[in-house]
């Protein structure tokens, strides 16, 4: 009896002790203990990094934004740290660039740039999460356009990512970005999922750049963004790959499901189903793009790099000029000043299936290459689009525009009104219906240098 007594102390102690250690592990971090106020007058920054900091170097935990409405400038978060933002809590950016610190990143192999402001940074972490039903808010129309590259220099981004590891957005609301919303740079194993994006109040207004990462799942992201929506980027000869994005409603002036156009490394293995493109709701404002947005499809290589093994699948769309564009060009972009890219690049093996577009443009779709650089492997299959139609013969455009930015609708309107296939090898079409409402003259498929 005495052993078993002395057992059931001793279970019990280290019960203790463990829920002792989980309790220290999982502690909150409340800003309103650090000086945070909730007004807006008042600027909070310095208590939520402090709460951020000790969160960290107590091993991690949560740091606890409650309701009400704080207003920030640039903070860091640290491995092992939730941001939690309660239901009813905002951050606010503000609205004074001397509030936004200047990052430079400690990933010295990628040489995008020297240094970036943003509202919320995270450069090299682990096991980070932000979650909770509250909001960001960047108040990102303060900030004037005063440049033509000033992204992230005299616009702040919302949300900057570089080099982490296991990072998971969850639930939280992102409104109002000085430029790119959300941009997750040389990240691997990223989860986000049930957020909410609203991206329209300046230029450069991207939902979502997901930039040379590895292993993502993307799922739920509700978007209404100016500029382009489920952005693919390869700013770094790091390609961007094993990649899943389901689920989700967007909307874009300019391309709601974008590979492109920074392509140093490329993109492979890229899975994107399920997704819902439609025009926003509110029209009242636009700088880039038309109001029922340029593109839902845009894959495209233009500075070097290679595109492969990339399925885009179950896709509705309402709207959109030119639907779908696939690009392989040579515009040959560097990203840092004087690097030389001397290489076409590649497209080799898209699958496109089971796409339905309403009431689209009569520009037509494109999948087009260079001369020598063909595309190759695109399989296009059970694909259907409506338009007004009502278009006489057009002759085919006779400038490759090799270096030209490439955007969906580069040469007005297209020979087809259905897909324009020029430069391409091994090219298929099956069950591709095209609706008009108005007799159009031109063919459905339209091939050059094509088969």
């Amino acid at each position: 009896m005495r052993h078993i007594r002395t057992l059931y102390l001793g279970m019990t102690v280290l019960s203790v002790l463990l829920l002792t250690a989980a309790g220290a592990a999982a502690a909150d971090y409340n800003i309103m203990r650090y000086g945070a106020v909730a007004d807006t007058t008042v600027l909070s920054t310095e208590a939520v990094q402090k709460a951020i900091d000790e969160c960290s170097e107590n091993g991690g935990g949560r740091v606890v934004v409650p309701t009400g409405a704080y207003k920030i400038g640039t903070i860091v978060l640290k491995s092992n740290v939730n941001l939690h933002l309660e239901h009813g809590a905002t951050l606010y950016g503000s609205t004074s660039l001397a509030d936004y610190r200047p990052m430079k990143s400690q990933y010295v192999s990628l040489r995008t740039q020297t240094e970036t402001i943003q509202l919320v940074y995270a450069d090299n972490v682990q096991n980070v999460v932000i979650d909770g039903y509250g909001t960001i808010d960047g108040r990102g129309k303060a900030f004037k356009k005063l440049s033509w590259n000033d992204e992230g220099i005299t616009r702040p981004h919302l949300l900057r990512f570089i080099a982490g590891k296991d990072i998971t957005v969850k639930d939280i609301t992102m409104k109002n970005s000085g430029c790119w919303m959300q941009h997750y740079l040389a990240c691997d194993r990223v989860r986000i999922d049930g957020i909410k994006v609203v991206n329209r109040n300046n230029y450069n207004n991207d939902a979502l750049d997901i930039d040379g990462c590895h292993d993502v799942v993307v799922t739920g992201m509700i978007a209404d963004s100016d500029d382009d929506a489920i952005t693919l980027k390869s700013t770094s000869p790091r390609l961007c790959e094993n990649v899943t994005i389901t689920g989700c409603v967007v909307s874009s002036h300019c391309n709601a499901i974008k590979l492109g156009t920074e392509t140093n490394g490329g993109f492979r293995n890229i899975n994107i189903s399920g997704i819902c493109v439609k025009p926003s709701a509110d029209q009242s404002s636009q700088y880039f793009g038309r109001p029922r947005g340029i593109c839902a499809i845009a894959l495209e290589i233009v500075d070097g790099g290679v595109l492969e093994n990339v399925s885009v699948s179950n896709i509705t769309v309402e709207g959109t000029e030119s639907p779908i564009f696939v690009r392989l060009a040579n515009r040959a972009r560097g990203y840092y000043e004087g690097q030389r890219i001397d290489n076409v690049g590649s497209i080799d093996g898209v699958h496109i299936d089971n796409v339905f577009v309403n009431n689209a443009g009569t520009a037509g779709c494109s999948i087009t290459g260079l001369p020598g650089h063909p595309v190759r492997n695109v399989s296009v299959r059970n694909v259907t689009v409506c338009h007004e139609g009502g278009v006489g013969e057009t002759a085919a455009p006779d400038d490759e525009k090799e270096k030209e930015y490439p955007e969906a609708t580069m040469w007005g309107t297209l020979p087809a009104s259905g897909f324009y296939v020029k430069h391409a090898r091994n090219v298929t079409f099956e069950n591709v219906t095209v609706r008009t409402a108005k007799p159009d003259k031109r063919p459905e498929i339209l091939r050059e240098d094509a088969f």
